[in-house]
């Protein structure tokens, strides 16, 4: 029972930010403009929100760790946002194409995440101080449930922000106005303008909002798989975020249910030392590391069929056309 446990946590560990960064990008999608810079987004909002918690512990600002945290998080996906709006920009006003826009920003965020820490730390990654607790809630109750030690004992607090964040903008996309009105740019914008509806503004929306949420995800990464170290890296999880929109068809439930699934084949390898079934196997830790971008292949290519992508997205919106 301990082994299970302990796999479901490490699961939740890193399912958590390949939901809200896939979230992110089906929030872009359905607007109509293709987010490949999931990425870049990730990487440049972390690293801001580093920057900001390092500041304020070092200067003793605030001594709650908890708020802190929440604080580094919030202006992550400030920073991610802005970032994104590079993308927007040159996508939505200046209709360049999207792919080619979603790659420079992919390669831009590294650079000046590299550039910046050099300038400011000389080095170029930023490691959050070991002491920092505000990472995770601890129960110091040794009697807890299943249930309880993996929703309750030194769980992550960016775990329970994701998941509130994630089911209160899945149920908003979905019931309200404004959100039906976003996907309708995705599927017919030249409908959605005849009826009044602003594709230019609902775009940006779109596309800052997916900004934000890559910016959130980028942080809860640091902050629990990478123990705290910010660089120009997130190894690869805005790509796997995007496999995850692909093949969970662009809808929440299964995202969901994707990022569950990678979440536990990227968690493989880190635990599987302390699995006594896989540790008798003795495979080397690459071997593992290759499972979930081998099974992205896969499921992408046995649901290239089905996909249910919004019909405009990527296309430029011209009023002109009909």
């Amino acid at each position: 029972m301990d082994t299970v446990v302990y796999l479901i946590q490490k699961t939740l560990i890193y399912a958590a930010p390949l939901l809200i960064v896939a979230l992110g990008g089906m929030f872009s999608e359905r607007s109509g403009v293709v987010n490949l810079a999931l990425e870049g987004e990730m990487i440049f909002g972390a690293f801001i929100g580093a920057i900001v918690a390092k500041i304020i512990m070092e200067k003793q600002l605030l001594t709650n760790y908890q708020v802190i945290f929440v604080i580094a998080i919030a202006v992550a996906a400030i920073a991610s946002a802005i970032f994104s709006l590079l993308l927007s920009f040159s996508a939505i006003k200046l209709k360049a194409d999207q792919t080619i826009g979603g790659t420079a920003l992919n390669m831009l965020a590294p650079a000046v995440v590299n550039a910046f820490a050099l300038a400011l730390f000389n080095m170029e990654k930023i490691q959050m101080p070991a002491f920092f607790p505000g990472y995770v809630i601890k129960n110091a109750n040794p009697d807890l449930t299943a249930i309880e030690q993996i929703f309750g004992d030194k769980v992550y607090i960016s775990t329970y922000i994701i998941f509130v964040v994630f089911i209160l903008l899945s149920i908003w996309i979905y019931y309200t106005k404004t959100g039906m009105r976003m996907r309708s740019c995705g599927e017919h914008p030249q409908a959605a303008a005849s009826v009044g509806i602003n594709v230019f503004k609902m775009r940006y929306l779109g596309s800052t909002i997916s900004g934000a949420l890559a910016g959130i995800g980028g942080y809860a990464y640091i902050a629990t798989v990478a123990n705290g170290t910010a660089e120009s890296s997130v190894a690869g999880m805005g790509f796997l975020a995007l496999a995850i929109m692909i093949f969970g068809n662009w809808k929440p439930v299964g995202i969901f249910f994707g990022a569950l699934l990678f979440g536990f084949l990227k968690c493989i390898g880190p635990v599987a030392n302390s699995i006594p079934f896989l540790k008798q196997f003795d495979l080397p830790l690459q071997f593992y590391n290759i499972i979930p971008y081998f099974v992205v292949l896969v499921v992408l290519a046995l649901t290239a069929k089905k996909s249910g992508c919004p019909k405009a997205e990527g296309i430029p919106y011209d009023k002109g056309m009909r």
